[in-house]
């Protein structure tokens, strides 16, 4: 019989497309999938490919009494209620190596961009007054020789970290764990505590996963102790920063700025933060580009066939908690 694939989002179908006669492959009407079309296939779908965006609730996940496989179509997991689908058997996956790259390069971008004001010039110059032109005017600060504090420095942390070496960054991390002498030697960079990250650095970037651990990670006492000069940077999850808080240090300029792909309450931003010119914001894009996306769909489907056929060794994110 046909394992039945549910999928949430119209994703490339690029990877499905070559699944094979084993599979039957649901793609929504739309861009996302309907609360009717979610009704009418949750009963009997083998596996579930699920969206960063769109919430995998707990009431359809003991519908789904067939349902075996979770796959997340990227690299976060937090619309999915872990240990729930772990007591009920379910495997959870996801697609880190796609996003990497993309991730590090958005997470660049918006630090360059902020700290040369590159996203305040360009509204000025589009306003009616235009920018005034000087010598000493217009003047932003340049990342050469200044210090990166990386918070979470797993895959897309050491990609960011490749490329801040190449702007003549220094970069100290915090990690639970200390990673090996080898990578720290690579990146030439060593672990410090939180606070004395949030003390030393010119710049702030989040890199950890959303946990009960992590959500507000940076609140009002860390935003304290930043420098006033200090820029932080978000392309993790929205949640690991409380955002009054953040929008708190920058009314009261405890910090330089902000560059954020992501928020509390997505898809809402508050207006507040669209007020800072020293705020450049993306709408959660950190692996939106084409190449990215068909990337992940054609992992995604891999991950699916070679779980339905007993291959599968990598990518489970819930493998210690399975019953």
């Amino acid at each position: 019989m046909k394992k039945k694939i549910l999928i949430s989002y119209k994703i490339p179908s690029v990877g499905f497309d070559v699944l094979g006669d084993n599979f039957e492959v649901i793609f929504p009407k739309d861009d996302q999938i309907s609360d009717a079309e979610l009704n009418e296939h949750i009963e009997t779908c083998d596996a579930i490919v699920s969206v960063f965006g769109h919430q995998l609730s707990n009431e359809h996940i003991t519908r789904a009494s067939k349902l075996k496989l979770i796959a997340n179509f990227g690299v976060g997991y937090d619309n999915i209620d872990i240990p729930f689908v772990s007591n009920r058997g379910i495997t959870v996956t996801n697609t880190p190596d796609p996003v990497t790259e993309p991730t590090a390069e958005l997470a660049m971008g918006l630090m360059v961009a902020v700290a040369r004001k590159i996203g305040a010039l360009n509204n000025q110059l589009r306003t009616a007054d235009g920018v005034k032109v000087g010598v000493m005017k217009n003047l932003s600060t340049t990342l050469t020789g200044k210090t990166l504090g990386i918070v979470g420095m797993g895959a897309i942390g050491q990609a960011l970290a490749r490329r801040a070496l190449a702007f003549g960054m220094h970069i100290i991390y915090h990690n639970r764990q200390p990673l090996p002498a080898d990578i720290e030697g690579k990146y030439c960079t060593h672990r410090v505590p939180l606070e004395t990250l949030l003390k030393d650095s010119d710049v702030v970037s989040l890199h950890t996963p959303l946990t009960t651990e992590t959500k507000h990670l940076i609140n009002f006492a860390e935003f304290n102790l930043m420098k006033n000069t200090a820029y932080i940077i978000n392309t993790a999850r929205g949640s690991v920063i409380n955002q009054k808080a953040l929008i708190a240090a920058l009314q009261n300029k405890q910090i330089a700025g902000a560059g954020l792909d992501v928020f509390e309450n997505e898809p809402h931003i508050p207006r507040e933060l669209l007020t800072f010119n020293n705020v450049v914001a993306t709408p959660h894009v950190g692996t939106a580009t084409l190449e990215t996306r068909k990337e992940m769909s054609i992992l995604v489907s891999q991950i699916i066939r070679k779980f339905f056929t007993g291959e599968l060794q990598n990518y489970i994110v819930n493998k210690n908690n399975l019953h």
